[in-house]
């Protein structure tokens, strides 16, 4: 009996000693109450209630367990904290399959509150500092505290961008050291490309550490790089974003990202020497640190005086300047040659603007990122552009350049980046050496004088009598006609304010038409790119002798173009006409044409649907200026994705309108026996009767819209059916997703790409009167609103074998404007 009794007790002690031992999962059988823990299985991280210094609340946290001085490294319930008089507070498991915080009343203070299918499910705190809820049917984790960071960022954890995690992964600061309630800082990514690290105050920076170059943010002083080796940016998917982690976790060197109430970031680690914590890095470290501290325009110096305007730029307010109060900023002292007005310009007294190297600085704030462009391109991109304030490249990042004001600037004593700033010819230090050469060369220039003179009397003589003789004027369209000629029948037009280019500054600009130049060629001849003495970059169309189009073109597009502005336009900048040479300069725009991306299999990667669809749209917007709101009413007959150009920022711009024609506003239809146009773009009614309206321009852009979503033109469908009629009968059996680009099958946006499919089928309706106006078709794609059926396109399969043929037959199908003359 006694053995009976012994092996009872040693029973009862096993049970005992089980039910005491420290466990790191919690289930629905159980709970931890006040005075209980969850201790993960390596005795690294710890999870109970506590109470923050003195204050008599009472909070859920995990914290690192055999370490003396406790730092919390996440709460759950930071927004409804417990009494601390409450003793019956417990956490524990629901029937729901949540976990849950419940006060001594057994009210849910704080809950997961996610959807659990099995109702089966277990928490575990990791030896990672992860406090997991898991399904332990699919064994899938349905929420986890690393998503909901608290003010600490520990290795595993991932810092992502703020206003796409909808909250999650942004470190946020507590009010006080004794209060965890969110405070008033908090620490993410940015969205741009490459992203920064930002420290907000109430929504406003307060530190920024500059972008990410690949090893380092380029924005920390390079004395202060110890944060770099523990630090990795991680990309966040193939389509694009990243997040900051901290690198690999080791239980023998504890570090942990720590943003403290004040705002300032710690590395922190755990010094065993001296048995405290310590930091490895922090940021702001110093005055200079802390973002826009001398506005705009300004550089921070960390001396006396702190501020210390640009080169070239004053104090805004000099009397503020004064009393060290320089939120204000500086401005620029004089005006960039692009911001003159023609006056000036016409004077011949100006000179191209410079650039300035400011060494070793933390770069501005707002850069626009151009990858894979080298630094000459980078200047250049930048002095074509009158709003580039400064540019920089970068090893690691390439091309940076800024059209915003220049902010949040730091002069470092070691490391940093060379600036580039933009300054008038003036400011930059030229005009010195400039006027030292003058004083040189003003002697010899009074002896030449007088003959100077002479000569340009003769000239000016001689340049009388040749305009006083009588010049015939055309008899035909294509005949070549003498340049002052041409120039005069321009500027009759209401062209005056139109600049004429001299045509060997256009030959020196694209280095005689060089074959590496060419941009591109279609039916009116070759494009090229230039670049002007003062480093704008242009785009020349060189009409071609044997084109097939001729003056009245070449008026035409000058005329329609000049009067137009629109931001969904592209700018004509000026004309050349010389001999047989007619010449049409645009703006340059960076990123060539649309079918240069949506046709080529690579490049067309770069289309996502928010891309494609701010396209779409822009278009759309174009085509509406075109037709109701321009001072002309513009058909532009020759809409293609050939002729949509694209600017750095991928935003579209409508070109070529030497085919445009004009209409009164009360004018609805119009016949022609010229039938001009791109085959596969041309309406029904234009096509086969010269019947033009603003619907013709609809067709156009139904078929663009179509081939935008698939990422194919509209001959690749199929070769046995005309691709209007394929994309019509897929839809119809609504297969529509098959007309789908894959690069955006997976998009969440997917409904949103069948209703612009939907969108196109209305748009290439056969007949004028079933399709949409351009702003219906606008207004329909940005609203939820019902859309019609779409009727099938009989035109070309029922037509098709006989007039349909034979006019492919007479027309180009490589996306080449034609020209057919059809009698009638």
């Amino acid at each position: 009996m006694g053995m009976g009794m012994g092996m009872a007790c040693l029973y009862i002690l096993i049970i005992s000693l089980q039910h005491c031992r420290a466990t790191d999962t919690l289930t629905k059988e159980s709970r931890i109450s006040l005075e209980q823990t969850l201790i993960s299985a390596n005795q690294v991280f710890e999870l109970g209630f506590f109470n923050p210094g003195n204050s008599t609340k009472r909070y859920l946290g995990i914290w690192y367990k055999n370490i003396s001085a406790r730092e919390v490294i996440w709460v759950a319930n930071r927004e409804n904290p417990l009494s601390v008089s409450d003793i019956s507070c417990s956490l524990s498991i629901g029937n729901d399959g949540n976990l849950r915080i419940q006060d001594g009343e057994d009210n849910v203070i704080w809950s997961t509150n996610v959807r659990v299918q099995f109702n089966e499910s277990i928490a575990k705190l990791t030896d990672t500092g992860d406090l997991a809820l898991n399904d332990t049917i699919s064994g899938s984790i349905l929420w986890e505290s690393f998503d909901y960071p608290s003010n600490s960022l520990l290795p595993g954890m991932k810092l992502g961008a703020k206003g796409k995690t909808q909250g999650k992964h942004l470190l946020t600061s507590w009010k006080s050291k004794d209060d965890p309630t969110v405070g008033d800082f908090v620490l993410g990514l940015s969205a741009e490309q490459p992203p920064q690290a930002f420290i907000w105050r109430s929504s406003k920076p307060y530190w920024r550490s500059g972008p990410w170059d690949g090893g380092k943010f380029i924005g920390i002083p390079e004395q202060e790089s110890g944060y770099s080796s523990h630090m990795s940016l991680m990309p966040e998917n193939p389509q694009g974003g990243a997040y900051l982690a901290i690198n690999n976790y080791n239980s023998y060197n504890i570090r942990w990202l720590y943003l403290r109430s004040d705002g300032v970031l710690h590395l922190n680690y755990w010094d065993d020497d001296y048995n405290m914590w310590d930091f490895t890095w922090r940021a702001p470290e110093n005055p200079c640190d802390v973002y826009g501290v001398c506005g705009a325009f300004a550089v921070c110096t960390n001396k006396s005086p702190t501020c210390d305007c640009l080169r070239g730029f004053v104090p805004q307010s000099k009397d503020e300047w004064s009393k060290s109060n320089w939120t204000k900023g500086c401005v620029r002292r004089s005006e960039l040659l692009c911001e003159k007005n023609g006056s000036s310009l016409a004077s011949g007294k100006t000179k191209p603007d410079k650039f300035r190297m400011l060494r070793g600085i933390k770069l501005p704030d707002h850069h626009q990122y151009f990858p894979y462009i080298d630094t000459n391109e980078c200047q250049r991109l930048c002095l074509g552009n009158c709003s580039c304030k400064a540019y920089a490249y970068v090893e690691g990042i390439y091309c940076m350049i800024w059209t915003e004001d220049l902010m949040d600037i730091e002069q470092f004593s070691d490391g940093g980046e060379n600036l580039f700033l933009r300054l008038s010819y003036v400011e930059s230090g030229e005009e010195t050496k400039g006027a030292k050469l003058l004083i040189s060369l003003t002697t010899i220039g009074g002896v030449l004088l007088l003959g100077g003179f002479m000569f340009c009397v003769y000239r000016w003589t001689t340049y009388k009598k040749g305009r006083k003789r009588k010049l015939n004027l055309l008899k035909s369209e294509n005949a070549i006609v003498p340049r002052d000629t041409l120039q005069e029948e321009v500027l009759r037009q209401e062209s005056h304010e139109l600049p004429i280019y001299e045509f060997k500054q256009i030959i020196a600009s694209t280095d005689n038409f060089s074959y590496r130049n060419k941009l591109g060629e279609g039916g009116f001849g070759a494009v090229y790119k230039g670049t002007l003495d003062h480093g704008q970059q242009i785009a020349v169309k060189r009409l071609s002798g044997d084109s097939g189009q001729g003056i009245e073109e070449f008026k035409n597009e000058i005329m329609l173009i000049s009067k137009l502005q629109h931001r969904n336009l592209v700018k004509l900048l000026g004309c050349c006409i010389e001999g047989e040479e007619r010449l049409l300069i645009y703006e340059y725009m960076t990123n060539k044409s649309l079918d240069t991306f949506l046709f080529n299999p690579k490049k067309r990667m770069q289309l996502d649907w928010a891309t494609r669809f701010n396209i779409i749209l822009g278009i759309g917007r174009g085509l509406i200026y075109l037709h109701r709101d321009s001072c002309l009413r513009i058909i532009h007959r020759d809409l293609k994705c050939s002729n949509i150009l694209l600017d750095e920022k991928m935003n579209p711009k409508i070109s070529d309108f030497g085919l445009a024609r004009t209409f009164q506003m009360t004018q609805e239809l119009a016949n022609t026996r010229r039938i001009v146009g791109t085959y596969g773009y041309m309406s029904p009614e234009y096509a086969m009767r010269g019947v033009i309206s603003e619907k013709s321009d609809v067709f156009s852009y139904g078929v663009m819209l179509l081939e935008i979503i698939s990422g194919k033109r509209n001959t690749e469908f199929l070769h046995h059916e005309h691709p209007l009629g394929h994309a019509w009968k897929s839809w119809k059996e609504r297969r529509g997703i098959e007309l789908m680009d894959q690069a955006l099958a997976e998009s969440p946006f997917l409904s949103q790409g069948l209703r612009c499919i939907h969108m196109g089928l209305l748009c290439v309706q056969d007949l004028a009167k079933d399709r949409p106006t351009m702003a219906e078709a606008v207004s329909i794609l940005c609203s939820d609103t019902d859309l019609p059926e779409p009727k099938e396109p009989l035109f070309i399969l029922q037509r098709g074998t006989n007039i349909g043929h034979d006019f492919k037959n007479m027309c180009s199908i490589d996306a080449i404007t034609i020209s057919v003359t059809e009698g009638r």
